[in-house]
């Protein structure tokens, strides 16, 4: 089976179902939304026209968590997209970052993200689920539709993520960048998780991706949701980031600006050097991204999510790295997808 394309974007009104049609064009089996309230639209919102504009493509949040929404909501919200999409439905699950961070909360707890977690798939399966002061709650709704039956994953960074990702669902998506080397590293504490717990398993990884013959202008455009993965990096143990990106992340740690989140004109952007953004992210010409990419195939991904700019990045240079993406990079990394004059307008 070969390794599934997804696309990560941003739910802006008016927008994003057109982003799911070109999507679904393009030959990505899937779309992505990010849950930020203060930075970007509604997902679920955005993701239910999205459905009513396509047909085939999955669809999901990514990544929503347990602080700015409690789990019966995102069960609530999530199974009736499984049910207006004909159960295209999927959910990646986190601590949460700048959907808490831009409130000034703080990111959910290991023991959070567990009982967040669990309450969720309960809700899903339509059990009776244990919530405040010793009330148990129930979606008895959910079971006529049949809507329960949503993937789950868990984006995770750490190793203590990445394990408990793998043994209570199976599925987990990494957000440690395109370096091999980390990226290995994801998967071994994830198998190892998984053979503890006799779970089988899903392996995804975000990865920033900008396809543009000038490698210059490709780094520029994936700086600053780079600087994003490089923070989260930054939090985790240290002593499993190689030692000549150590120094780069722990600068990111000390000067990220929750503000400029996610922007390339922040100033924990700029602190990425060249050569770090050419391991911890993808950014070239199409043939280059095609050898990285492949790189990342070999070591056993299910899917690749491709992160390919950043919130400020130039709408225009955006949607050609994005066109370059589909007609140059998917076809050579994906067997059977259909080259640019084969495919039909979306």
């Amino acid at each position: 089976m070969s390794t599934e394309f997804w696309l990560h974007g941003f739910p802006v009104p008016r927008r994003a179902a057109a982003l799911a049609v070109q999507a679904e064009g393009w030959g990505f089996d899937g779309l992505l939304l990010a849950d930020s309230e203060n930075l970007v639209g509604d997902p679920y919102v955005e993701l239910t026209l999205a459905a009513r504009a396509t047909h085939r493509l999955r669809l999901g949040p990514a990544v929503t968590n347990p602080v700015t929404r409690h789990p019966a909501v995102t069960a609530s919200a999530i199974a009736t997209l499984q049910i207006e999409s004909g159960g295209r439905a999927v959910i990646v699950y986190g601590r949460g970052d700048s959907a808490v961070r831009q409130l000034g909360l703080q990111p959910a707890t290991t023991e959070e993200l567990e009982r967040g977690l669990g309450q969720l798939q309960g809700f899903l399966g339509g059990q009776a689920v244990p919530s405040a002061a010793g009330v148990t709650a129930r979606m008895g709704w959910i079971e006529p539709f049949h809507a329960g039956d949503v993937p789950v994953s868990v984006a995770a960074t750490g190793p203590v993520t990445i394990g408990l990702a793998a043994r209570l669902c199976g599925r987990v998506d990494f957000t440690v960048g395109a370096d091999p080397r980390r990226v290995s590293w994801a998967i071994a504490q994830a198998r190892r998780a998984a053979s503890g717990a006799g779970a089988q398993l899903s392996l995804g990884a975000f990865v920033n991706v900008a396809v543009h013959p000038d490698v210059a202008v490709a780094r520029n455009l994936v700086r600053g949701s780079a600087a994003i993965f490089a923070h989260f990096v930054s939090e985790g143990p240290h002593d499993v980031v190689p030692d000549d990106d150590r120094a780069v992340v722990q600068r990111v740690r000390v000067a990220y600006d929750e503000a400029a989140h996610g922007l390339t004109t922040a100033d924990h952007a700029r602190l990425l050097p060249d050569d770090f953004l050419d391991r911890f992210a993808i950014a070239g010409p199409p043939e280059h991204c095609v050898a990285r990419l492949r790189e990342l195939i070999d070591l056993g991904l299910d899917r690749v999510i491709v992160v390919p700019g950043s919130r400020d990045a130039d709408p225009d240079a955006l949607a050609a790295s994005n066109e370059l993406f589909a007609t140059e990079v998917l076809p050579e990394v994906r067997p059977g997808t259909p080259t640019g004059e084969q495919r039909s307008e979306p």
